[in-house]
């Protein structure tokens, strides 16, 4: 509550309008049968999550940086019993090839998530910015008409003495814009490794201000076929 308190006095002295999106990731527990946490609990603990938020004045409840489908959906049941009026968008990490940790792929996302009336759905963190693109041209080819969220990783991280540092400059990223849009995206942001360069720069490249700049990107490869999300479950478990 008091993080999304502190956003929403920061957005209400901003010169324009600034939506304000409580961020929500996932509990860092498999559920049953491959872990110990119940669905219930699941949406138990997302609902206290949003009651926060809200409480602190979001505009938007957002459920991010999630690996397991079902989690996405309790969460999203969890959100609606706090705010059942409010937007709520969902986005998924793909971390392996173009698919999430539990072996989700982007059409699998969009065509489950479908009936939850989400207002948008899309890919954020993620392995690079590749696996991240793979995964919204499936999703795009297997919702089109669907409204779509790039918040891609500002590169791969890498230390430099006790810093951590992200290879993704802000030339990258703006170059990455440009083209996600031109793949049919419509929401489009930056995540780990993002600052303020990376999303101004992004901003300017997305409203013509400047040229997109000269960066080499390397096309996205077609995912393969996805593995049976049970084994990938069972092998994230053991470790």
């Amino acid at each position: 509550r008091a993080a999304a308190q502190n956003a929403r006095a920061a957005a209400d002295a901003a010169d324009h309008t600034v939506l304000v999106a409580g961020s929500m990731g996932p509990t860092g527990e498999l559920l049953v049968p491959m872990g110990s946490m119940t669905y219930d609990e699941c949406r138990d603990a997302f609902a206290e999550q949003a009651r926060g938020l809200v409480e602190g004045g979001v505009d938007i409840l957002w459920v991010e940086t999630m690996s397991d489908l079902d989690e996405v959906k309790a969460a999203v049941e969890g959100a609606r019993s706090v705010a059942p009026d409010l937007p709520i968008c969902a986005t998924m990490s793909y971390d392996t090839r173009g698919r999430t940790m539990m072996g989700v792929t982007g059409a699998q996302m969009v065509q489950q998530l479908a009936a939850l009336g989400l207002t948008a759905v899309g890919a954020n963190c993620g392995n690079n910015l590749i696996d991240t693109e793979a995964a919204l041209a499936e999703m795009h080819a297997a919702a089109p008409d669907m409204l779509l969220i790039a918040k891609a990783n500002a590169g791969m991280p890498r230390y430099e003495g006790d810093k951590l540092i992200y290879d993704g400059t802000p030339d990258v990223m703006a170059a990455y814009a440009d083209r996600v849009r031109g793949n049919g995206i419509s929401l489009i942001g930056g995540c780990c490794g993002s600052g303020p360069a990376h999303i101004r720069m992004m901003r300017q490249v997305l409203d013509g201000a400047i040229p997109v700049p000269e960066v080499t990107l390397v096309p996205a490869q077609p995912a393969p076929e996805a593995a049976p999300a049970r084994t990938r479950e069972r092998r994230v478990r053991r470790g």
